[in-house]
C-alpha cells in the first residue's frame, strides 16, 4: 500500500477518495528507561531506549490505519499526518498519533 504525507501520488490518478484513518499508539515508558533518558539528557547524546521505543508506537499507528484503509477498500494513503505526545501523569506515557486519507488508486 502506497502512503504519503503528500495530498496526491504523482503519476497515478485518486479515483475515489474513502475516509480518514487513524492510528494511536501509547506505550509507557518504564522506570529504567526513564532514568537512563534523564542520564543521556544529563550528559548529552542520544536515548536509545526512546528511540525504539517511538519507533515501535510508529510502526503500530501505521499498521492500525493501513489495516483501515484496506478494510475501507483502499490501495493508498494520502495526506499522512505524524503527532508525537508525551502524555499522563508525569509525562510517563508515550503517544503517537497518525492520520491520513484512504483512497482507491489508478
Amino acid at each position: 500500500m502506497i502512503k504519503t504525507t503528500t495530498p496526491s501520488i504523482e503519476g497515478r490518478q485518486i479515483e475515489q477518495y474513502l475516509g480518514i484513518v487513524v492510528g494511536e499508539a501509547i506505550l509507557g515508558a518504564n522506570i529504567f528507561k526513564d532514568l537512563f533518558g534523564s542520564i543521556t539528557d544529563i550528559i548529552g547524546g542520544r536515548s536509545g531506549a526512546y528511540e525504539r521505543e517511538m519507533g515501535r508506537a510508529r510502526k503500530i499507528a501505521f499498521a492500525e490505519i493501513e489495516a483501515q484503509a484496506r478494510a475501507l477498500g483502499a490501495n493508498a494513503i494520502v495526506g499522512i499526518d505524524l503527532d508525537y505526545e508525551v502524555v499522563g501523569e508525569k509525562g510517563g506515557m508515550m503517544m503517537v498519533s497518525v492520520s491520513g486519507t484512504a483512497v482507491k488508486i489508478r
